[in-house]
């Protein structure tokens, strides 16, 4: 019988041009050394591998793009050449795979045929901001996007805020660039004064920008996260 292929987690960057003071260097040799990949969305994924290696040859690829419209049939190619002995590579738009994207399903496949499954260093958004945001590292809950409807979202808000200051839990959200500024909004007008709230943008990138303020004080310092990738934290300070 043949030998099963192995899945790789590849990371993405945050943004940026930059790979090599990002992505450690063994990373970059596997995840160029592979020809099948299972991707969010694959202008970026070509992207990353060409800034991995200039030469990389991407005619010589086979991308399977996996995201909220894919169903049972490309998880099946993608588990099916996994069976017979090919390595794959899933590459999510920004970070890690599997968090805040579809790429978990095809990792929980393989674990049922039993297949190797390597997840990569590189850069994840919510851990670097949990990491700068002096909340509690110990109890926290990532909830990945918010809910697009206003109601729904400050009612998450407000429960986020109760918890935390009840049980100290950190809790780690973020939204879609366009409608960040929409959830400060309902942070800064929904929230009490005392609460504390960090904000983290463009992490990694030249730009970046981690702070830790009380509602109030966020009133008074604001600025436009409208196009910038951001992560939000409610917490008690340690």
């Amino acid at each position: 019988m043949a030998q099963s292929g192995k899945l790789f987690l590849i990371p993405n960057t945050l943004g940026g041009e930059t790979v090599l003071d990002i992505i450690p260097q063994e990373v970059i040799s596997i995840a160029t050394s592979l020809r099948i990949f299972a991707v969010e969305e694959i202008k970026s994924a070509r992207r990353l591998l060409r800034k991995m290696d200039r030469e990389f040859p991407i005619d010589e690829c086979h991308f399977v793009q996996m995201n909220k419209h894919s169903g049972e049939k490309e998880l099946m190619e993608l588990l099916m050449k996994l069976v017979r002995g090919e390595n794959i590579g899933i590459i999510s738009e920004a970070g890690c795979p599997g968090i805040a994207d579809p790429g978990a399903e095809l990792v929980h496949l393989a674990h049922s045929q039993g297949i190797e499954v390597n997840p990569m260093v590189g850069p994840s958004s919510f851990l670097l901001a949990l990491i700068g945001s002096g909340f509690s590292g110990q109890k926290f809950s990532f909830h990945g996007y918010l809910p697009k409807e206003r109601k729904d979202r400050v009612k998450k808000l407000k429960d986020f805020e109760m918890d935390s200051r009840r049980n100290g839990t950190t809790h780690i959200f973020m939204d879609t660039p366009f409608r960040n500024m929409h959830v400060l909004e309902d942070l800064l007008n929904e929230l009490s004064d005392l609460t504390e709230l960090c904000i983290a943008s463009n992490l990694t990138l030249h730009n970046a920008r981690i702070r830790t303020r009380t509602i109030k004080d966020w009133r008074e310092n604001a600025y436009d996260l409208s196009k910038s990738p951001t992560v939000f934290l409610i917490g008690k300070s340690q």
